[in-house]
């Protein structure tokens, strides 16, 4: 009598097995029928509506080729859904342009020039593998032979006017030797030297009838792009408020031609602490500035009530 019951029990057991063990195999499929043939997700990734034209620097662009629709659909699709990454270049944008603009607009060239800090840095100090530094990856030696300090103490790629500026130079440099912003452009990428060769060898006159290698065939288009969106963000599905933007924190600039012997000490003489002091001064790379040779420099300091 033992033995039959137990002999039941484990019986039933298996029962129970069994029947859960259906429904779950019937819900399963249920739940891959329905992804491969009932509603689709909530969440939609759509094509792009491409424009048949563009204004780059009163260039206009005509994207009537296959090929530069195609190249231009790529970089706007790869912005586009990189949803974090746009969201937080458009709120840079807000802090850092103005800055840019006022300096480019100095210089006498297009403001959409500003767009190529974008697509190089993602508007922060960043260094590339190769030691291109700053907003504007201006590399050691580009820097030096346009008369920045680059040296262990202070590097002034990482100077946002300063960097601009000589920038904006190579820019018109490159513009008055090809007469156009758009080789300019490609020549920030690859170099004069290295635009002007491929001209030649392919015995054409502009960058869009260009075969390029695939970083520089990319580079035009990813700064169009860019300024397409950042231009026009709901079109592209980017939606905020002004206050969720970040904005330039004022300040005053506090100049002097001598050595400072502590950061730290100097920032608290000055009102702030060592840290905001390097984040608005991020070309200072020590804690000490050396300045043997008595040049001026201006640091700038941060307005009362903003931190």
């Amino acid at each position: 009598m033992i033995n039959k019951i137990g002999y039941l029990k484990w019986v039933g057991f298996f029962l129970i097995l069994l029947v859960l063990f259906s429904g779950f195999v019937f819900n399963t499929a249920g739940f891959t029928a329905l992804k491969s043939y009932g509603e689709a997700p909530t969440y939609k990734v759509y094509a792009l509506d491409l424009p048949d034209t563009l204004n780059f620097a009163d260039e206009k662009i005509s994207l009537s080729s296959p090929d530069l629709k195609e190249r231009l659909d790529r970089e706007l699709l790869v912005n586009t859904y990189w949803q974090s990454n746009m969201m937080l270049l458009l709120k840079r944008a807000n802090k850092y342009f103005p800055t840019i603009e006022k300096i480019l607009k100095e210089e006498g060239v297009p403001s959409d020039l500003k767009y190529l800090s974008v697509i190089e840095s993602g508007l922060e100090n960043a260094i590339s593998p190769a030691g291109a530094k700053g907003f504007w990856q201006i590399m050691r030696t580009t820097g030096k032979e346009y008369g920045l300090e680059v040296n262990s103490n202070v590097d002034e790629r990482y100077h946002i006017e300063l960097s601009t500026r000589i920038a904006a130079k190579y820019l018109k440099k490159a513009k008055n030797k090809f007469g156009s912003w758009t080789l300019a452009i490609a020549s920030y990428n690859r170099g004069i030297r290295g635009i002007q060769r491929n001209l030649n060898k392919q015995k054409v006159e502009n960058y869009f009838d260009l075969r390029l290698g695939k970083e520089t065939s990319r580079y035009v288009f990813r700064v169009l792009a860019v300024k397409e969106i950042i231009e026009n963000p709901m079109k592209y599905g980017y939606v905020y408020d002004h206050t969720d933007l970040y904005y330039p924190v004022p300040v005053r600039y506090h100049g002097l031609d001598t050595a400072i012997s502590n950061l730290a000490t100097f920032a608290k003489k000055m009102g702030v602490n060592y840290k905001i002091l390097k984040i608005h001064n991020p070309w200072l790379l020590q804690n000490h500035l050396n300045n043997k040779s008595r040049k001026y420099y201006e640091i700038a300091i941060p307005e009362k009530g903003y931190y």
